[in-house]
This record gives C-alpha cells, sequence and structure tokens, in this order.
C-alpha cells in the first residue's frame, strides 16, 4: 500500500437500480478490506445528462480522487460513450475512455478494462496456455467483448470476435479451444456449442424473476428451479453450466467466477492511478537544475 494517504476511488451511481447497488456495495467492501478509500456519490433517479457530466467533472478536478468509476448500465436518455470520454483519461480506472481504449489495442495499456483482466489473470492462474490456441469471444461489447479479443489477440491466440448476427454460431462456437460467453443471453451456451475439453469462462449475468423467464434448458437446473420456486430471483450466465460441465475441461460459475476477479481488477487500477499520480506529484516537485 501507499505511504501517507491511501488511494481514493469515487464511484458515480446513478439511480437505484438493485443490481447496480449490490455491485457497488461489494466494491466498496472489497476497497475498505483493501485500505483503499471508496466514496459513492448517488445521484437520483431521472438525474439529467448535464448533471452525471458534471459529476464527472468533479471528481477530475478533485485532487484528492485518484480513480472514477461510473456505474453501468446508465439508465436510459444517457450516452455512455459521452461519460467516458468526459472522464480524465489518467483517473479511469475503468479503461473505457477513448485515449485509455486506443493504448490497450496498440498493445501499451494504462487501464486494461476490468472484466477483461480479470479473465485473462484466471487464465493465467490456471496454467491455461493461450498461444496458438483458438479462441471465440461471444458478444462485441466495448466493455467486455471487444477489450478481451484484444488482449487474447495480444497473447498470441487466435480470435474470433463472434455476436447475435453471426451465420452458424454454433458450429463456431465449437471450434473454440476457449470460449468466452458475453452476449446477455440466458443459457443461450448449451453443450452443442462447445467441444469437449474446451475451456467455457462465462462472463453473463442475467437475473431471472420467474419459471416462466427462464429459458427452457434451465428450468432442469436444480439450482434455478428451487430458487424460482421459492420466489426468489437467481442470476445466471449466458451459459447452461449444468449442461456443458461434462463436456469441458474448466469452467467459471455464475455467479462467484469472473466477478470477484473484476472487483480485484479494479482495485489494481485504482492503486496503479493513485501510484503514477504520486510519482507525477514528486518528479514536478524536485527541484530544477539550474
Amino acid at each position: 500500500m501507499l505511504p501517507g494517504k491511501p488511494p481514493h476511488l469515487r464511484v458515480i451511481l446513478l439511480g437505484r437500480d438493485p443490481a447496480s447497488e449490490t455491485y457497488v456495495a461489494s466494491k466498496e467492501r472489497a476497497a475498505r478490506e483493501a485500505g483503499i478509500l471508496a466514496q459513492t456519490v448517488r445521484l437520483a433517479s431521472g438525474s439529467t445528462p448535464q448533471a452525471l457530466l458534471e459529476e464527472v467533472e468533479r471528481a477530475n478536478h478533485d485532487d484528492s480522487v485518484d480513480g472514477i468509476l461510473v456505474q453501468m448500465p446508465l439508465e436510459r436518455g444517457h450516452d455512455s460513450r459521452k461519460v467516458f470520454d468526459a472522464l480524465d483519461p489518467l483517473k479511469d480506472v475503468d479503461g473505457f475512455h477513448a485515449e485509455n481504449v486506443g493504448r490497450l489495442h496498440q498493445g501499451r495499456p494504462r487501464f486494461v478494462p476490468c472484466t477483461p483482466a480479470g479473465i485473462l489473470a484466471l487464465l493465467d492462474h490456471y496454467e491455461i496456455p493461450l498461444a496458438g490456441r483458438r479462441a471465440v469471444v461471444l458478444g462485441r461489447s466495448e466493455i467486455v467483448g471487444k477489450p478481451v479479443a484484444a488482449l487474447l489477440t495480444s497473447r498470441d491466440a487466435t480470435v474470433t470476435l463472434a455476436h447475435s448476427k453471426t451465420q452458424d454460431l454454433r458450429e463456431l462456437c465449437r471450434e473454440a479451444d476457449i470460449l468466452v460467453a458475453a452476449i446477455g443471453r440466458p443459457g443461450l451456451v448449451t453443450a452443442d456449442f462447445v467441444r469437449e475439453g474446451a475451456v467455457v469462462i462465462d462472463v453473463g449475468i442475467n437475473r431471472l424473476d420467474s419459471v416462466d423467464s427462464a429459458p427452457e434448458n434451465l428450468r432442469g437446473s436444480v439450482r434455478v428451479r428451487e430458487a424460482l420456486a421459492a420466489g426468489k430471483r437467481v442470476l445466471v450466465g449466458d451459459v447452461d453450466f449444468d449442461g456443458v460441465l461434462p463436456k469441458v475441461a474448466a469452467i467459471t460459475p455464475v455467479p462467484g467466477g469472473v466477478g470477484p476477479l473484476t472487483v480485484a481488477m479494479l482495485l489494481r487500477n485504482t492503486l496503479q492511478a493513485a501510484l503514477a499520480r504520486r510519482q507525477s506529484a514528486a518528479t514536478e516537485l524536485q527541484p530544477k537544475e539550474r
């Protein structure tokens, strides 16, 4: 940890979405445990885009703030790209500012987006080889799909970025040694999407409120069925976990798989931002040679 004041993470939360509240609470708790000051600014539901941008600017100019995270998704009427562009790229610990995105794709990242960074950390921890392997990334979002494809490419994997309009999607996914599912459709990836011995990373976070909201292939899951029968919401991924598990070499569960690593990478990025800002300030304070 850094000497002096702890790193300071400013989280901006718009509205009262239950899922976002849960995510923010987990980030605050993890930050406290790591010795990082996490402060959440809550904007009322229905706040204008201008109000959100003004809050971002306040955090940009607050010298006590090392890292800024705007919790996604935003409410309707807000343009996430404008919000990302408004962030100070040196405080953009989610890695979504255009400058940070460009640096990532050039192979010289400043802040790697947290979920993709967590996926790479997970693969490395379990010593899953990437060079020369065929990887399929299912989903082309700016937050997960595109950056994780860039990271896998930088590690010499052969990467295909697929999406909902990809033809012969099932057949394409079956070619993958490593399949990253981040398309936002519960249980889309069934056993016939994966090859024997593949590694499957499930990034999906989907909430089911009733049996009717569950795809037919997920209704056979004991966990899903019992939770919904008890009137509880249940979290599921983009992968039919029970159906796919017997075929694969490794698979991440939902919840409890990629999510904790996403939070860990956010804390790492915040620490890196704080360290860079302190080093810059120390350099500026050094006496100039005459």
